[in-house]
């Protein structure tokens, strides 16, 4: 007779290796970063072949025009070091020249919501930093991959044929639509100009994609679309360090990096519970989601109003993350009710596609890594001669001048896409990410309580049913917008359901996104790394 599974609510069991682990969303790019942990390379040589076999078989969600953020220890100085490889607006971008949409709006597929691609700066500053291979050997399996083509994958083809939306834009169908359709699972897919554009960067370098050709198509192309991009534009582009910010949790320390991304709303989030026994209300308990459904609320409204480009903005991030400002937003909840006089934010954050990924090495360092177009295939514009499309994250800039996120030239939008990273006694613990528009922040703090409070392993915490709240309708009139849609995954008991309606949420019509999630973690005990990969997605774990 058959045993009962020990993790009932796992889909597999984790991965475990002794001298390094890759986690991502495609099982090419995890076997790229693994080849490369084997030749000798260090952990971001691994992340790096990794997210460029993606930007091949996920264009959907990632690739050489987008953005970048990273989050990793250095294991020669036990620093915890973060990225910022987000590109700015042109410095011709003004409030002023931009066409809104009838809504007020930047319109997410023109040319006007470019921003900069900043992701292969990140490659190149990260690179020179902590890298250990040419390039040359990073790039070899995307190079291959996108030249003799491969078999779209079953959760990739979906957002695919998605995509196919995009058709009438420019250069979309040229790229992405072969035989004037979206590849089916199962069907293979070649690109060869994007194996042009990486042969170009082993060739030549950063340069080659800032300075040098790619960067005269690119500005040409804007031209031509009506975006604001420049020659000058793309040659003073520069990835930022930037130290990371965090909060004790349970003893242990949840690190994310500052705004201009949404970081900070999973440390206010765990702040906010800290005060509750989640564990002993237990995981099917009404009152255990309806806290963590009403601090995401809290956390929300902070973000909506604070967080920004703070390079450009005085921002109150100390007080945002503290322990006392938790606790005020704590005693703001009503146990018995759902909060509906919440602040308003951005509906367009509930939308985003994204690659998440995360590897470790042999010498100790862990990398936290996210990459991301925004919207799909971003902007639905594609650069065909090189095979890539463009962003469209300048979507998320504020059209209002007295907004900290209002659009300017040479800053930063908001950002959506962020790494996680946990350290235990000043050692780390934990790379991980869960990818997804406005999903990440509550999908991090949901895998973290799944872990800390109910006693699950690295797998089992991203395999159990989550929530997504948001959906904001419009405010018709005066007093407070609606309280938002709450989507529930089908395994929440129907107990649950029903008490969280009784209490005045609004559950979606709907199947909601549950994100994406990854994670790399190390055994205190034995220094062995653990790898865990989302069963919604089509990745997997592999050490070695």
């Amino acid at each position: 007779m058959a045993s009962e599974p020990l993790r009932p609510r796992a889909t597999r069991a984790v991965v475990r290796g002794r001298h390094g682990m890759v986690a991502a969303a495609q099982p090419l790019a995890v076997e790229a970063g693994v080849r490369i942990l084997r030749a000798g390379g260090s952990a971001v040589d691994a992340a790096i072949a990794t997210n460029a076999v993606l930007a091949v078989t996920e264009p959907n969600a990632c690739g050489l025009g987008g953005d970048l953020f990273v989050l990793l220890n250095d294991p020669k100085t036990n620093e915890l070091v973060g990225l910022d490889a987000s590109g700015r607006a042109g410095t011709r971008a003004t409030i002023d020249a931009i066409t809104p949409t009838d809504d007020g709006l930047i319109d997410l597929r023109s040319a006007q919501s470019w921003t900069v691609p900043g992701a292969v700066d990140g490659w190149f500053v990260m690179h020179e930093r902590f890298g250990r291979l040419p390039m040359k050997d990073l790039l070899a399996d995307a190079i291959a991959v996108a030249t003799e083509g491969f078999p779209v994958s079953e959760v990739v083809a979906a957002g695919w044929k998605h995509g196919q939306r995009y058709r009438d834009i420019a250069g979309f169908a040229d790229v992405y639509l072969p035989d004037g359709r979206a590849p089916k699972e199962g069907e293979l897919f070649a690109n060869p100009a994007m194996g042009r554009a990486f042969e170009l960067l082993v060739a030549e370098g950063r340069n080659g994609f800032y300075e040098g050709a790619i960067a005269e198509s690119l500005v040409r192309f804007s031209t031509e679309q009506g975006g604001f991009l420049e020659l000058e534009d793309l040659a003073a582009t520069r990835s930022t360090w930037i130290a990371p910010m965090s909060t004790s949790y349970r003893g242990r320390v949840v690190h994310q990096l500052p705004p201009a991304g949404q970081g900070l709303a999973v440390l206010q989030m765990l702040n906010i519970i800290e005060g509750d026994d989640l564990a002993a209300l237990g995981f099917d308990s009404p009152d255990r989601w309806h806290l963590l459904i009403e601090a995401k609320k809290l956390a929300y409204a902070d973000r909506a109003r604070f967080y920004a480009d703070p390079e450009v903005n005085d921002l109150p991030l100390d007080e945002l993350v503290s322990k006392a400002h938790g606790r005020n937003l704590r005693d703001r909840i009503d146990p018995a009710r759902a909060a509906l006089a919440i602040e308003p934010g951005d509906p367009r954050l509930a939308t985003g596609d994204t690659t998440y990924l995360a590897t470790a090495d042999a010498d100790g360092m862990m990398v936290s890594w996210i990459q991301s177009n925004y919207t799909g295939f971003g902007s639905g514009h594609v650069l065909a001669e090189w095979g890539f499309g463009l962003q469209n994250r300048g979507g998320l800039f504020a059209l209002d001048p007295e907004h900290p996120n209002a659009l300017a030239p040479s800053k930063r939008p908001f950002h959506t896409i962020i790494p996680g990273f946990v350290t235990e006694n000043d050692a780390p613990l934990m790379a991980f990410g869960l990818m997804g528009g406005d999903m990440q922040p509550q999908g991090h703090a949901q895998v973290l309580v799944n872990l800390w409070e109910h006693g699950m392993n690295l797998q089992e915490a991203g395999d159990v049913a989550r929530f997504h709240h948001g959906g904001l309708d419009e405010p018709t009139g005066p007093g407070p917008r609606d309280g938002g849609e709450l989507s529930l995954e089908a395994a929440v008991p129907a107990a649950v359901v029903d008490e969280l309606k009784r209490r005045g949420h609004r559950i979606a019509d709907e199947p909601g996104y549950f994100g994406g999630y990854q994670a790399v973690g190390r055994d205190p005990e034995t220094g062995c790394y653990l790898g865990a990969t989302e069963s919604r997605k089509d990745g997997c774990a592999l050490g070695w």
